[in-house]
Protein backbone atom coordinates (compact mmCIF):
# COMPACT_ATOMS: atom_id res chain seq x y z
CA UNK A 1 0.00 0.00 0.00
CA UNK A 2 1.03 3.58 -0.53
CA UNK A 3 2.22 5.35 1.93
CA UNK A 4 0.25 8.23 2.91
CA UNK A 5 1.30 11.74 2.87
CA UNK A 6 -0.29 13.15 6.27
CA UNK A 7 -1.16 17.02 5.59
CA UNK A 8 -0.83 18.11 9.51
CA UNK A 9 3.07 16.77 9.43
CA UNK A 10 3.86 18.43 6.45
CA UNK A 11 2.78 22.10 8.45
CA UNK A 12 0.13 24.28 9.77
CA UNK A 13 -2.51 26.40 7.92
CA UNK A 14 -1.25 27.38 4.67
CA UNK A 15 -1.38 30.76 3.34
CA UNK A 16 -1.08 32.81 0.53
CA UNK A 17 1.19 35.73 -0.10
CA UNK A 18 1.05 38.08 -3.08
CA UNK A 19 4.31 39.02 -4.91
CA UNK A 20 4.43 42.92 -4.62
CA UNK A 21 3.31 43.00 -0.78
CA UNK A 22 0.61 45.12 -1.77
CA UNK A 23 -2.50 42.73 -1.26
CA UNK A 24 -3.18 43.04 2.16
CA UNK A 25 -3.64 40.23 4.61
CA UNK A 26 -2.60 36.71 3.13
CA UNK A 27 -5.57 34.38 2.31
CA UNK A 28 -6.38 30.48 2.13
CA UNK A 29 -5.98 28.78 -1.36
CA UNK A 30 -9.34 28.81 -2.28
CA UNK A 31 -10.09 32.41 -1.50
CA UNK A 32 -6.36 32.85 -3.98
CA UNK A 33 -7.94 30.50 -6.77
CA UNK A 34 -11.29 33.15 -7.15
CA UNK A 35 -9.41 36.36 -6.52
CA UNK A 36 -6.85 34.66 -9.23
CA UNK A 37 -4.96 38.14 -9.67
CA UNK A 38 -4.09 39.45 -6.34
CA UNK A 39 -5.09 43.40 -5.08
CA UNK A 40 -2.18 45.63 -6.62
CA UNK A 41 -1.67 43.42 -9.27
CA UNK A 42 0.53 40.95 -7.60
CA UNK A 43 0.76 37.04 -8.01
CA UNK A 44 0.08 34.70 -5.13
CA UNK A 45 2.49 32.00 -4.23
CA UNK A 46 1.74 29.41 -0.60
CA UNK A 47 3.20 31.28 2.82
CA UNK A 48 5.36 27.70 2.88
CA UNK A 49 6.32 24.66 0.55
CA UNK A 50 5.48 21.44 2.00
CA UNK A 51 9.08 18.94 2.37
CA UNK A 52 8.11 15.20 1.06
CA UNK A 53 10.49 12.63 1.39
CA UNK A 54 11.68 10.58 -1.79
CA UNK A 55 10.18 7.44 -0.26
CA UNK A 56 7.08 9.72 -0.33
CA UNK A 57 7.32 10.99 -3.61
CA UNK A 58 8.15 7.51 -5.25
CA UNK A 59 5.24 5.83 -3.32
CA UNK A 60 3.14 7.74 -5.27
CA UNK A 61 3.86 5.59 -8.10
CA UNK A 62 1.50 3.10 -6.70
CA UNK A 63 -1.71 5.50 -7.19
CA UNK A 64 -3.52 5.99 -9.64
CA UNK A 65 -3.02 10.01 -10.99
CA UNK A 66 -5.79 11.31 -9.88
CA UNK A 67 -4.92 10.04 -6.35
CA UNK A 68 -1.45 11.32 -6.34
CA UNK A 69 -3.10 14.74 -7.38
CA UNK A 70 -4.96 15.05 -4.20
CA UNK A 71 -1.75 13.61 -2.00
CA UNK A 72 0.17 16.48 -3.35
CA UNK A 73 -2.96 18.89 -2.91
CA UNK A 74 -3.63 17.25 0.61
CA UNK A 75 0.16 18.29 1.12
CA UNK A 76 -0.17 22.01 0.26
CA UNK A 77 -3.02 22.13 2.82
CA UNK A 78 -5.14 23.00 0.44
CA UNK A 79 -8.19 24.45 2.55
CA UNK A 80 -10.75 22.08 1.42
CA UNK A 81 -11.97 18.41 3.12
CA UNK A 82 -9.74 15.34 2.34
CA UNK A 83 -13.17 13.05 0.83
CA UNK A 84 -13.54 16.80 -1.52
CA UNK A 85 -10.14 17.04 -2.55
CA UNK A 86 -10.69 13.02 -3.70
CA UNK A 87 -13.43 14.03 -5.47
CA UNK A 88 -12.79 16.64 -7.73
CA UNK A 89 -9.42 15.23 -8.73
CA UNK A 90 -11.25 11.97 -9.01
CA UNK A 91 -13.77 14.02 -12.00
CA UNK A 92 -10.30 15.64 -13.29
CA UNK A 93 -8.29 13.12 -14.14
CA UNK A 94 -10.54 10.20 -15.29
CA UNK A 95 -12.06 8.69 -18.95
CA UNK A 96 -12.11 12.61 -20.02
CA UNK A 97 -8.39 11.70 -20.77
CA UNK A 98 -7.31 9.15 -23.48
CA UNK A 99 -4.79 7.21 -21.61
CA UNK A 100 -5.04 6.03 -18.27
CA UNK A 101 -1.62 7.00 -17.15
CA UNK A 102 -2.89 10.48 -18.13
CA UNK A 103 0.66 11.48 -18.10
CA UNK A 104 2.50 8.91 -19.60
CA UNK A 105 6.17 8.60 -20.59
CA UNK A 106 8.01 7.66 -23.20
CA UNK A 107 11.44 6.80 -23.15
CA UNK A 108 13.54 7.71 -26.79
CA UNK A 109 16.82 6.40 -25.00
CA UNK A 110 17.99 5.43 -21.85
CA UNK A 111 18.17 9.10 -21.25
CA UNK A 112 15.49 10.76 -22.68
CA UNK A 113 12.01 10.71 -21.90
CA UNK A 114 10.05 12.47 -22.94
CA UNK A 115 6.59 13.43 -20.75
CA UNK A 116 3.13 13.35 -22.95
CA UNK A 117 1.05 15.91 -21.16
CA UNK A 118 -1.70 16.32 -24.21
CA UNK A 119 -3.58 13.56 -23.75
CA UNK A 120 -6.62 15.24 -22.55
CA UNK A 121 -9.63 16.65 -24.16
CA UNK A 122 -8.04 19.54 -26.00
CA UNK A 123 -4.59 17.43 -26.96
CA UNK A 124 -2.77 20.58 -25.33
CA UNK A 125 -0.77 20.42 -21.52
CA UNK A 126 -3.16 23.02 -20.43
CA UNK A 127 -5.87 20.22 -20.04
CA UNK A 128 -3.31 19.38 -17.26
CA UNK A 129 -4.39 22.66 -15.26
CA UNK A 130 -7.48 23.00 -16.85
CA UNK A 131 -9.50 20.19 -16.36
CA UNK A 132 -8.75 20.65 -12.36
CA UNK A 133 -8.76 24.39 -11.65
CA UNK A 134 -12.66 24.57 -13.03
CA UNK A 135 -13.68 22.16 -10.31
CA UNK A 136 -11.44 23.61 -7.36
CA UNK A 137 -12.89 27.12 -8.45
CA UNK A 138 -16.35 26.11 -8.58
CA UNK A 139 -15.67 23.78 -4.84
CA UNK A 140 -14.16 27.54 -3.75
CA UNK A 141 -16.71 29.73 -4.57
CA UNK A 142 -19.24 27.67 -3.28
CA UNK A 143 -17.04 27.50 0.70
CA UNK A 144 -16.94 31.16 0.42
CA UNK A 145 -20.73 31.53 -0.33
CA UNK A 146 -21.18 29.24 2.67
CA UNK A 147 -18.91 31.70 4.97
CA UNK A 148 -21.09 34.47 3.58
CA UNK A 149 -17.99 35.76 2.24
CA UNK A 150 -19.08 35.73 -1.89
CA UNK A 151 -22.30 37.12 -3.42
CA UNK A 152 -21.70 37.37 -6.95
CA UNK A 153 -20.95 35.06 -9.83
CA UNK A 154 -17.82 35.22 -12.30
CA UNK A 155 -16.47 36.01 -15.47
CA UNK A 156 -13.55 34.46 -16.65
CA UNK A 157 -11.42 36.26 -19.12
CA UNK A 158 -8.48 34.37 -20.61
CA UNK A 159 -6.15 35.55 -22.89
CA UNK A 160 -4.39 32.89 -25.23
CA UNK A 161 -1.55 32.06 -27.28
CA UNK A 162 -3.34 28.93 -28.62
CA UNK A 163 -3.73 25.93 -25.90
CA UNK A 164 -5.03 27.64 -22.67
CA UNK A 165 -7.86 29.32 -24.51
CA UNK A 166 -9.86 26.11 -25.74
CA UNK A 167 -8.42 23.94 -22.91
CA UNK A 168 -10.20 27.04 -20.82
CA UNK A 169 -13.55 26.55 -22.55
CA UNK A 170 -13.30 23.03 -22.27
CA UNK A 171 -12.54 23.20 -18.97
CA UNK A 172 -15.33 25.85 -17.65
CA UNK A 173 -18.04 25.11 -20.16
CA UNK A 174 -21.35 24.53 -18.48
CA UNK A 175 -19.97 25.46 -14.94
CA UNK A 176 -22.70 26.97 -12.81
CA UNK A 177 -21.93 30.71 -11.87
CA UNK A 178 -19.27 31.15 -14.28
CA UNK A 179 -19.42 32.74 -17.62
CA UNK A 180 -15.69 32.73 -19.91
CA UNK A 181 -14.69 34.73 -22.74
CA UNK A 182 -11.63 33.99 -24.50
CA UNK A 183 -9.36 36.33 -26.49
CA UNK A 184 -6.64 35.17 -28.93
CA UNK A 185 -4.70 37.02 -31.56
CA UNK A 186 -6.15 37.32 -34.83
CA UNK A 187 -3.82 35.45 -37.33
CA UNK A 188 -1.47 34.37 -34.52
CA UNK A 189 -2.61 30.59 -33.92
CA UNK A 190 -2.38 27.46 -35.80
CA UNK A 191 -6.13 26.94 -37.95
CA UNK A 192 -6.85 23.84 -35.75
CA UNK A 193 -6.42 26.04 -32.50
CA UNK A 194 -8.38 28.68 -34.07
CA UNK A 195 -11.05 26.37 -34.78
CA UNK A 196 -10.76 24.54 -31.45
CA UNK A 197 -11.70 27.37 -30.32
CA UNK A 198 -14.61 29.14 -32.26
CA UNK A 199 -16.30 25.77 -32.31
CA UNK A 200 -16.59 25.20 -28.32
CA UNK A 201 -20.02 24.43 -27.60
CA UNK A 202 -21.90 25.81 -24.28
CA UNK A 203 -23.78 29.31 -23.10
CA UNK A 204 -21.53 30.46 -21.20
CA UNK A 205 -18.43 30.86 -22.99
CA UNK A 206 -17.58 33.58 -25.87
CA UNK A 207 -14.55 34.00 -27.55
CA UNK A 208 -12.91 36.97 -29.45
CA UNK A 209 -9.92 37.10 -31.94
CA UNK A 210 -8.11 40.14 -31.14
CA UNK A 211 -6.17 42.36 -33.78
CA UNK A 212 -2.47 42.48 -32.49
CA UNK A 213 -0.16 40.02 -31.07
CA UNK A 214 -0.64 37.73 -27.96
CA UNK A 215 1.07 40.07 -25.98
CA UNK A 216 -1.11 42.82 -26.77
CA UNK A 217 -3.99 40.31 -25.64
CA UNK A 218 -2.51 39.53 -22.57
CA UNK A 219 -1.73 43.49 -21.77
CA UNK A 220 -5.70 44.56 -22.55
CA UNK A 221 -6.47 41.57 -20.19
CA UNK A 222 -4.42 42.89 -17.45
CA UNK A 223 -5.68 46.54 -18.19
CA UNK A 224 -9.12 45.03 -17.60
CA UNK A 225 -8.64 43.31 -14.49
CA UNK A 226 -6.65 46.34 -13.00
CA UNK A 227 -9.67 48.95 -14.03
CA UNK A 228 -11.36 49.47 -10.42
CA UNK A 229 -14.32 51.30 -12.24
CA UNK A 230 -15.01 48.39 -14.48
CA UNK A 231 -14.99 46.14 -11.50
CA UNK A 232 -17.07 48.45 -9.99
CA UNK A 233 -19.84 48.34 -12.77
CA UNK A 234 -19.71 44.40 -13.43
CA UNK A 235 -20.38 44.12 -9.68
CA UNK A 236 -22.82 46.73 -8.98
CA UNK A 237 -24.98 46.07 -12.48
CA UNK A 238 -24.39 42.34 -13.14
CA UNK A 239 -23.47 40.86 -10.08
CA UNK A 240 -20.28 39.82 -11.58
CA UNK A 241 -17.07 39.74 -10.50
CA UNK A 242 -13.42 39.17 -12.97
CA UNK A 243 -10.56 36.59 -12.42
CA UNK A 244 -8.31 34.60 -14.44
CA UNK A 245 -7.90 30.89 -15.68
CA UNK A 246 -4.51 31.64 -17.26
CA UNK A 247 -1.50 30.60 -15.18
CA UNK A 248 -1.26 34.03 -13.37
CA UNK A 249 -3.62 31.98 -11.23
CA UNK A 250 -2.10 29.69 -8.51
CA UNK A 251 -4.92 27.30 -9.30
CA UNK A 252 -3.37 26.93 -12.62
CA UNK A 253 0.01 26.46 -11.15
CA UNK A 254 -0.41 23.45 -8.98
CA UNK A 255 -1.65 20.55 -11.00
CA UNK A 256 1.66 21.46 -13.19
CA UNK A 257 3.60 20.89 -9.85
CA UNK A 258 1.45 17.48 -9.39
CA UNK A 259 3.04 16.05 -12.81
CA UNK A 260 6.55 16.61 -12.08
CA UNK A 261 6.70 15.15 -9.12
CA UNK A 262 4.50 12.29 -10.15
CA UNK A 263 6.66 11.76 -13.26
CA UNK A 264 9.67 11.79 -10.96
CA UNK A 265 7.74 8.96 -9.07
CA UNK A 266 6.83 7.22 -12.50
CA UNK A 267 10.40 7.17 -13.79
CA UNK A 268 11.82 5.08 -10.57
CA UNK A 269 8.79 2.58 -10.61
CA UNK A 270 9.71 1.95 -14.33
CA UNK A 271 13.24 1.36 -13.70
CA UNK A 272 14.61 3.94 -15.92
CA UNK A 273 16.36 6.06 -12.76
CA UNK A 274 17.36 4.93 -9.39
CA UNK A 275 15.63 6.66 -6.65
CA UNK A 276 17.64 9.76 -5.89
CA UNK A 277 19.28 9.89 -9.17
CA UNK A 278 19.31 13.41 -10.44
CA UNK A 279 17.15 14.35 -13.41
CA UNK A 280 17.38 17.21 -15.40
CA UNK A 281 13.99 18.82 -16.95
CA UNK A 282 13.39 20.42 -20.43
CA UNK A 283 10.71 22.79 -21.08
CA UNK A 284 9.56 24.85 -23.67
CA UNK A 285 8.22 28.04 -22.40
CA UNK A 286 7.08 31.50 -23.22
CA UNK A 287 5.00 32.39 -20.30
CA UNK A 288 7.35 30.66 -17.49
CA UNK A 289 4.65 28.54 -15.74
CA UNK A 290 5.49 25.34 -16.62
CA UNK A 291 9.22 25.59 -15.41
CA UNK A 292 7.98 27.19 -12.99
CA UNK A 293 5.93 24.07 -11.78
CA UNK A 294 8.91 22.12 -12.09
CA UNK A 295 11.17 24.61 -9.61
CA UNK A 296 8.20 24.34 -7.46
CA UNK A 297 8.87 20.35 -7.63
CA UNK A 298 11.93 20.55 -6.81
CA UNK A 299 11.42 22.59 -3.87
CA UNK A 300 9.17 20.10 -2.74
CA UNK A 301 11.50 17.69 -2.39
CA UNK A 302 12.25 16.08 -6.22
CA UNK A 303 15.50 15.19 -7.23
CA UNK A 304 15.60 17.61 -9.81
CA UNK A 305 19.26 19.64 -10.92
CA UNK A 306 18.85 21.77 -14.01
CA UNK A 307 16.16 23.36 -15.34
CA UNK A 308 16.77 24.04 -19.10
CA UNK A 309 14.69 26.98 -20.81
CA UNK A 310 13.75 26.44 -24.36
CA UNK A 311 13.08 29.62 -26.18
CA UNK A 312 12.05 29.93 -29.93
CA UNK A 313 13.04 32.69 -31.99
CA UNK A 314 11.53 34.79 -29.28
CA UNK A 315 14.44 34.59 -26.51
CA UNK A 316 13.62 37.06 -24.32
CA UNK A 317 13.93 34.33 -21.47
CA UNK A 318 17.01 32.80 -22.43
CA UNK A 319 18.40 36.06 -23.19
CA UNK A 320 17.20 36.92 -19.38
CA UNK A 321 18.50 33.86 -17.75
CA UNK A 322 21.78 34.24 -19.78
CA UNK A 323 22.23 38.10 -18.79
CA UNK A 324 20.33 39.34 -15.91
CA UNK A 325 18.52 41.68 -17.90
CA UNK A 326 14.97 41.19 -18.97
CA UNK A 327 14.47 43.78 -22.04
CA UNK A 328 11.70 43.81 -24.57
CA UNK A 329 12.18 47.76 -25.22
CA UNK A 330 13.15 47.45 -28.94
CA UNK A 331 12.87 43.63 -29.70
CA UNK A 332 10.84 42.32 -32.62
CA UNK A 333 8.03 40.19 -32.07
CA UNK A 334 8.41 36.96 -34.23
CA UNK A 335 5.78 34.83 -35.92
CA UNK A 336 6.96 31.09 -35.40
CA UNK A 337 6.58 27.52 -36.62
CA UNK A 338 5.97 27.21 -32.24
CA UNK A 339 3.39 29.89 -31.84
CA UNK A 340 1.94 29.06 -28.02
CA UNK A 341 5.09 29.81 -27.15
CA UNK A 342 5.65 33.73 -29.17
CA UNK A 343 5.41 35.69 -25.82
CA UNK A 344 7.70 38.52 -24.97
CA UNK A 345 6.05 39.60 -21.63
CA UNK A 346 6.24 36.00 -19.29
CA UNK A 347 4.02 36.89 -16.40
CA UNK A 348 4.52 33.97 -14.14
CA UNK A 349 8.97 34.67 -14.33
CA UNK A 350 7.39 37.49 -11.37
CA UNK A 351 7.03 34.33 -9.10
CA UNK A 352 10.12 33.29 -9.56
CA UNK A 353 12.01 36.52 -9.46
CA UNK A 354 9.91 36.69 -5.72
CA UNK A 355 11.38 32.96 -5.03
CA UNK A 356 14.80 33.92 -6.14
CA UNK A 357 14.96 37.19 -3.94
CA UNK A 358 14.35 35.66 -0.74
CA UNK A 359 10.32 36.85 -1.60
CA UNK A 360 11.67 40.89 -2.01
CA UNK A 361 7.78 42.50 -2.79
CA UNK A 362 9.59 45.53 -2.48
CA UNK A 363 12.06 44.76 -5.49
CA UNK A 364 9.71 43.04 -7.36
CA UNK A 365 7.21 46.23 -7.43
CA UNK A 366 10.36 47.72 -8.80
CA UNK A 367 11.40 45.05 -11.57
CA UNK A 368 7.85 45.48 -12.79
CA UNK A 369 7.61 49.03 -12.98
CA UNK A 370 10.42 49.43 -14.43
CA UNK A 371 8.78 46.30 -17.32
CA UNK A 372 5.87 48.46 -17.89
CA UNK A 373 7.28 51.94 -17.79
CA UNK A 374 10.87 51.27 -19.42
CA UNK A 375 10.08 47.57 -21.24
CA UNK A 376 13.40 46.55 -19.27
CA UNK A 377 14.75 45.55 -15.68
CA UNK A 378 17.96 43.95 -14.51
CA UNK A 379 17.67 42.06 -11.74
CA UNK A 380 21.01 42.35 -9.06
CA UNK A 381 23.87 40.35 -8.53
CA UNK A 382 22.79 37.94 -6.47
CA UNK A 383 19.48 37.35 -7.61
CA UNK A 384 20.81 36.42 -11.04
CA UNK A 385 23.58 34.16 -9.29
CA UNK A 386 20.28 32.41 -8.32
CA UNK A 387 18.92 32.16 -11.63
CA UNK A 388 21.84 30.76 -13.08
CA UNK A 389 22.00 28.24 -10.11
CA UNK A 390 18.75 27.04 -11.54
CA UNK A 391 18.15 27.32 -14.82
CA UNK A 392 20.47 26.96 -18.26
CA UNK A 393 18.65 28.60 -21.65
CA UNK A 394 18.95 27.97 -25.38
CA UNK A 395 16.84 29.37 -28.07
CA UNK A 396 16.09 27.24 -31.33
CA UNK A 397 14.99 28.80 -34.32
CA UNK A 398 12.65 27.89 -36.63
CA UNK A 399 14.60 25.81 -39.23
CA UNK A 400 16.16 24.02 -35.98
CA UNK A 401 13.00 23.41 -34.78
CA UNK A 402 11.73 21.82 -37.84
CA UNK A 403 14.87 19.64 -38.54
CA UNK A 404 14.35 18.24 -35.04
CA UNK A 405 11.00 16.83 -36.04
CA UNK A 406 12.41 15.04 -38.74
CA UNK A 407 15.46 13.79 -36.81
CA UNK A 408 13.46 12.45 -33.91
CA UNK A 409 10.93 10.30 -36.80
CA UNK A 410 14.18 9.17 -38.50
CA UNK A 411 15.86 8.23 -35.19
CA UNK A 412 13.29 7.16 -32.99
CA UNK A 413 10.19 6.90 -35.27
CA UNK A 414 8.45 9.31 -32.71
CA UNK A 415 6.56 12.36 -34.03
CA UNK A 416 6.85 15.75 -32.05
CA UNK A 417 4.91 18.56 -32.61
CA UNK A 418 6.81 21.90 -33.07
CA UNK A 419 7.09 22.93 -29.08
CA UNK A 420 8.41 19.65 -27.84
CA UNK A 421 10.57 20.13 -30.84
CA UNK A 422 12.27 23.45 -29.61
CA UNK A 423 12.56 21.46 -26.00
CA UNK A 424 14.35 18.49 -27.68
CA UNK A 425 16.78 20.44 -29.48
CA UNK A 426 17.08 22.96 -26.45
CA UNK A 427 17.64 19.87 -24.37
CA UNK A 428 20.56 18.19 -26.98
CA UNK A 429 22.55 21.63 -26.00
CA UNK A 430 22.20 22.14 -23.00
CA UNK A 431 22.06 18.92 -21.31
CA UNK A 432 25.04 17.38 -19.12
CA UNK A 433 25.44 13.84 -18.02
CA UNK A 434 21.47 13.36 -16.29
CA UNK A 435 18.39 11.94 -17.67
CA UNK A 436 16.65 14.71 -19.19
CA UNK A 437 12.81 14.88 -18.82
CA UNK A 438 11.41 16.49 -21.64
CA UNK A 439 7.92 18.25 -21.42
CA UNK A 440 6.03 17.58 -24.56
CA UNK A 441 3.25 19.87 -24.77
CA UNK A 442 0.62 19.75 -27.47
CA UNK A 443 -0.24 16.63 -29.64
CA UNK A 444 1.62 16.84 -33.29
CA UNK A 445 -1.68 17.24 -35.23
CA UNK A 446 -2.52 20.79 -33.80
CA UNK A 447 0.48 22.28 -35.66
CA UNK A 448 0.42 19.94 -38.84
CA UNK A 449 1.23 22.58 -41.13
CA UNK A 450 4.62 23.13 -39.34
CA UNK A 451 4.80 19.26 -39.37
CA UNK A 452 4.46 18.75 -42.85
CA UNK A 453 7.16 21.69 -43.62
CA UNK A 454 9.50 19.62 -41.23
CA UNK A 455 9.01 15.98 -42.47
CA UNK A 456 9.55 17.30 -46.67
CA UNK A 457 12.32 19.55 -45.87
CA UNK A 458 10.47 22.92 -46.43
CA UNK A 459 11.52 25.80 -44.87
CA UNK A 460 9.43 27.88 -42.53
CA UNK A 461 8.56 30.37 -44.62
CA UNK A 462 8.32 28.37 -47.63
CA UNK A 463 4.75 27.70 -49.01
CA UNK A 464 3.00 24.50 -49.12
CA UNK A 465 2.56 22.68 -52.38
CA UNK A 466 -1.04 24.07 -53.72
CA UNK A 467 -2.76 20.96 -53.28
CA UNK A 468 -1.76 20.68 -49.92
CA UNK A 469 -2.58 24.12 -48.74
CA UNK A 470 -6.15 23.99 -49.99
CA UNK A 471 -6.32 21.44 -47.47
CA UNK A 472 -8.30 22.11 -44.16
CA UNK A 473 -5.85 21.42 -41.56
CA UNK A 474 -8.14 18.05 -40.73
CA UNK A 475 -7.34 16.42 -44.00
CA UNK A 476 -3.56 17.92 -43.88
CA UNK A 477 -3.30 15.66 -40.54
CA UNK A 478 -5.08 12.50 -42.28
CA UNK A 479 -2.42 13.21 -45.05
CA UNK A 480 0.89 13.36 -42.79
CA UNK A 481 -0.79 10.41 -40.06
CA UNK A 482 -0.89 8.10 -43.48
CA UNK A 483 2.47 9.38 -44.41
CA UNK A 484 3.96 8.90 -41.14
CA UNK A 485 2.04 5.78 -40.32
CA UNK A 486 0.90 7.53 -37.21
CA UNK A 487 -2.57 7.32 -37.35
CA UNK A 488 -3.69 8.38 -34.01
CA UNK A 489 -5.54 11.72 -34.40
CA UNK A 490 -7.45 12.91 -30.88
CA UNK A 491 -10.98 12.94 -31.97
CA UNK A 492 -11.33 16.41 -30.83
CA UNK A 493 -8.69 17.54 -33.43
CA UNK A 494 -9.84 14.91 -36.18
CA UNK A 495 -13.82 16.29 -36.14
CA UNK A 496 -13.08 19.98 -35.78
CA UNK A 497 -14.59 20.21 -39.95
CA UNK A 498 -17.63 18.91 -39.14
CA UNK A 499 -18.04 21.52 -36.05
CA UNK A 500 -20.09 24.99 -36.55
CA UNK A 501 -18.08 27.56 -36.48
CA UNK A 502 -20.12 30.28 -33.66
CA UNK A 503 -17.48 32.87 -33.03
CA UNK A 504 -16.35 35.34 -35.70
CA UNK A 505 -16.01 38.95 -34.38
CA UNK A 506 -12.56 40.66 -34.15
CA UNK A 507 -12.10 43.00 -31.93
CA UNK A 508 -8.93 45.95 -30.93
CA UNK A 509 -6.70 45.10 -28.51
CA UNK A 510 -7.32 48.29 -26.23
CA UNK A 511 -8.62 47.95 -22.68
CA UNK A 512 -11.78 49.71 -24.00
CA UNK A 513 -12.42 47.59 -26.55
CA UNK A 514 -12.22 44.44 -24.63
CA UNK A 515 -14.21 45.63 -21.55
CA UNK A 516 -16.73 46.57 -23.98
CA UNK A 517 -17.19 43.27 -25.81
CA UNK A 518 -17.01 41.68 -22.36
CA UNK A 519 -19.90 43.69 -21.15
CA UNK A 520 -21.99 43.01 -24.38
CA UNK A 521 -21.22 39.14 -23.73
CA UNK A 522 -22.69 39.68 -20.71
CA UNK A 523 -25.97 41.27 -21.91
CA UNK A 524 -26.44 38.82 -24.83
Amino acid sequence: MAQRIDRAASFGQNLYVDTRGAAGEPVPFTQAVINGLAQGGGLYVPEELPTLSLDEICALARLPYAQRAAAIYKAFNVDLPDEAIDELMGRAYGDNFDDEAICPITSLDESTHILELWHGPTSAFKDMALQCLPHFFSASAEKLREEGTLDHEFMILVATSGDTGKAALEGFKGVDGVSIGVLFPDGGVSDIQRKQMVTTTGDNVQVWAVRGNFDDCQTGVKHAFADEKFAEKLLDEYRIALSSANSINWGRLLPQVVYYISSYAELVAAGKIEAGCPIDVCVPTGNFGNILAAWYAKQVGVPIERLLCASNDNRVLTDFINTGTYDISDREFILTSSPSMDILVSSNLERQLFELTGRNGEAIRQWMADLADARCFRVDAETFRRVRENFSADSVDNATCLATIREVLDAHDYLLDPHTAVAYAAAQNLRGENPVLIASTAHWAKFGNNVYRAIHGIEPSGELPADVAALTGCELNKLIAEETDKHHIPAGLANLDTMQLRFTEVIDNDVEAIEDAAEAFLTR
